[in-house]
């Protein structure tokens, strides 16, 4: 990698915004878009595989009964973070695969890859690479 690359490269990771964008998971074909909402991020569920299947999937795992028919799409799965040392930390991430939200961190790696940490507590966690969607 040039140096020019290089110097690119660790500039958008000191930058917070690097992480605004629409993001591809590791597993099941989701897209996650990330906005700014304040002075934190949050993270809306665009579409995955299930959603391709069906645009309609509701939220039926969610351990609050009230929510459980609340749409899949659009709905916010990242939030609450603080940008710190070049990180977003203290922020929670909703799996609606099981219906938990946990504590997460997510880490730019460059401007197209992020590192994603969900954790029930620490070291009880799972990671995750998302790649930027062009």
């Amino acid at each position: 990698m040039s140096i020019t690359l290089m110097a690119l490269a660790a500039a958008a990771v000191g930058n917070p915004d690097v992480v605004v964008g629409r993001w591809r998971t590791e597993t099941r074909g989701g897209i996650i878009e990330i906005a700014r909402c304040g002075p934190s991020i949050c993270g809306k569920i665009v579409t995955s595989d299930g959603l391709a299947t069906n645009p309609n999937l509701m939220d039926v795992n969610n351990k609050d009964p009230k929510l459980r028919n609340r749409p899949i799409k659009g709905m916010q799965m990242l939030g609450g973070f603080s940008y710190k040392d070049g990180l977003w930390d203290g922020g929670t991430i909703y799996n609606g695969e099981d219906g938990k939200t946990y504590s997460a961190r997510i880490t730019p790696i460059d401007a197209n890859t992020l590192k994603l940490r969900g954790c029930i507590f620490v070291p009880l966690c799972k990671n995750q690479t998302w790649t930027r969607v062009r």
